[in-house]
This record gives structure tokens, sequence and C-alpha cells, in this order.
């Protein structure tokens, strides 16, 4: 299968390295890797033209955009100005940060999951996150999530789901309506991703209120946010997010701001959401 990758990275000089080492390594290798280099003020793009230099396959891309970490659409943005630069001759195309060390076989294993099963969407290992010496579980969501930093899409559920949402929930949002155009998902537990920078280190205080807009623009509506934002909350053990994910929600409904989804798929949402939450009182 024929894989493309696109990485956005932002002063990831101290990462960037491990992260491409990794991708050359690879025991089934991409046709094409780009790296977006968002304004970054280190030494990023010379690490990466250095590669570029050594691999045809990997290619670099400058872009402006602000330096103010806001999740979601700085990433998303970026990840489009990759995306201009390359052919539509992809199997799989793949969204990665640029703190990962992958393990040999990752692409390997996934050209696996996604020849056993045609109907498979979208495939992933897990994140682990260095503490204490040790490599440990990066538990911030459900094991069956797949992690913004990891996105990778069969080509037809990621043209289904109408490619990448630039705003805070896109990663959450492309899983929702893989499922409803009738797409699986897969987390692989034995393909353990190294992430040197845990999520959310470097997000501002301006973007504290974005998680609850987002629940705000997948129509999850009022009961399923007050769930989802006290499991989050709970999850980071910081409960004061709870207030401010709320405090989101109202205020991009007070805004009236532009949903993510449909009427339709935002029903499915719903009822998609109340049915896990009801499996998991059972």
């Amino acid at each position: 299968m024929n894989f493309y990758i696109i990485i956005p990275a932002h002063n990831e000089a101290s990462s960037i390295k491990l992260t491409l080492d990794s991708l050359v390594n690879q025991t089934h290798l991409p046709q094409k890797v780009v790296v977006v280099n968002d304004n970054s003020t280190d030494n990023t793009q010379n690490i990466v033209e250095a590669f570029a230099e050594k691999h045809h396959w990997i290619s670099l891309v400058n872009a402006s955009s602000s330096n103010q970490h806001l999740p979601g659409s700085k990433i998303i943005n970026a990840f489009y100005k990759g995306y201009e630069t390359l052919d539509d001759n992809y199997d799989v195309i793949c969204k990665f940060d640029a703190d990962l060390i992958f393990p040999d076989n990752y692409l390997e294993q996934l050209t696996v999951h996604f020849n056993n099963n045609e109907k498979l969407g979208m495939v992933s290992g897990f994140c682990y996150i260095e503490k204490n010496g040790d490599w440990v579980l990066e538990n911030l969501t459900n094991k069956d999530h797949i992690r913004g930093a990891l996105k990778t899409y069969r080509k037809q559920c990621f043209l289904d789901i109408g490619k990448l949402k630039p705003s805070m929930g896109w990663d959450t949002v492309d899983e929702l309506l893989a499922q409803f155009y009738g797409w699986t998902i897969l987390t692989d537990e034995t393909l353990k991703v190294k992430h040197l920078k845990p999520t959310g280190i470097s997000y501002n205080k301006a973007s504290k209120f974005l998680q609850g807009e987002a629940m705000y623009k997948m129509r999850y509506g009022f009961f399923i946010t007050c769930i989802s934002a006290f499991k989050l909350a709970f999850k980071k053990k910081r409960f004061g997010l709870f207030t401010n994910y709320l405090r989101g929600y109202f205020k991009a409904k007070k805004q009236k701001l532009e949903y993510l989804v449909s009427e339709k798929e935002g029903k499915f949402i719903r009822d998609f959401r109340w049915k896990g939450m009801l499996n998991k009182l059972k």
C-alpha cells in the first residue's frame, strides 16, 4: 500500500530527527513524507532539508502562521499546506506529529490490518510517554480512540468524512464520521509509539474553552457535553477544566458557531455516544 505522510512541525528541532529516523527505517517505507515547517524559529528546517537530500521521498514545505498554539486549526491548516503538494496516488494518508518515534514495523503492521479488512477506515498504535525512566501509556482517552498524533486513513474513508476539520475536536469528529459512513476503526496495542512531548504541553490559556466549543460544534447537546467534559477533566486530573469546557460550550451556543457536522450526522453522533455510555453502565 502507498502511504503518504504529512507532518506539521513548529519548533521541533529537538525531536524531528528522531521521528524521521524512525520513518526511514520502516520495514514498509512510505511513498512520500512531507514535513510542513510552520513558522519555526529553530533548526527544524535545516534538519528536514538534510533528510530530504538523502531520501527523495521526503520533502519540506515552509509555511507561516501565528506562533500561538491553538489546538485544532493551526495544525490542520499546516496539514493542508502539505496536502496541497501531493498527488492522489495514495492508498493511505497519515497525519503524524513531529515528536514521535515509531517501531520499525509500524507501517507494515498497518498494511496488514488494512489488507485484512476492506472496511477498515482508520487504524493506529498507542502513544507512550516517558515517566521516571519508563515508557508508559499516555492514558488521556479511551483505548478505542485514535490519538490526533497518529492519524492514519484509508483514502476513501478520508474522502468520505470530508477530510480534516480545522477546528478543535477534529480528531474526534473524524472517527465519528468514519463510523457514520460505515467504516470501522482499530487500535493495535502491540504498536507502541514513543511520544516525546506530552499532549497539550504547549497549549496556551486561549485554548481552555475550545474543548467545550468543539463539543457544541459536534452537536453533542448539553447532557452528553456534561458527561464528556467531566470524564475528560477526570482523566487529566484537573477538575477546573470541567467548568472551562462548559463555559466554552455555552459561549459557542450563544455565538451560534457553525457546526462541524450536519443534523443527520449529529443525530448519529448523539445516538452513538449514548449507546457507548449505556453499554459501559451495563
